[in-house]
């Protein structure tokens, strides 16, 4: 069977608080490819405290998203689909 394979970023971080941040405890693991086995990319093992970050980020973020309007919602959503589509060529 023949495909394109997407391209794709070496390593991966966590999105916490508006950057990109790796593990607290610097682990990583290969995502490996269903269709041959190859590795795509190292993900971020994240765990307990990598979540707690997140939660307080989100936390903190709730007095300003929450305040803001859908009309200035909507290009901050539709710039990180761009974004997203950024990431993967297919």
């Amino acid at each position: 069977m023949s495909y394109q394979k997407p391209e794709f970023k070496n390593q991966y971080e966590n999105y916490i608080g508006g950057e990109w941040l790796p593990p607290v405890d610097g682990e990583y693991f290969d995502d490996i490819s269903p269709v041959d086995g190859s590795v795509i990319a190292k993900v971020t093992k994240s765990n307990c405290k990598d979540i707690d970050l997140a939660v307080k980020a989100a936390w903190k973020a709730t007095g300003t998203w929450g305040k803001t309007s859908v009309i200035e919602r909507s290009p901050l959503f539709w710039k990180n689909t761009l974004g997203l589509n950024d990431c993967v060529h297919l």
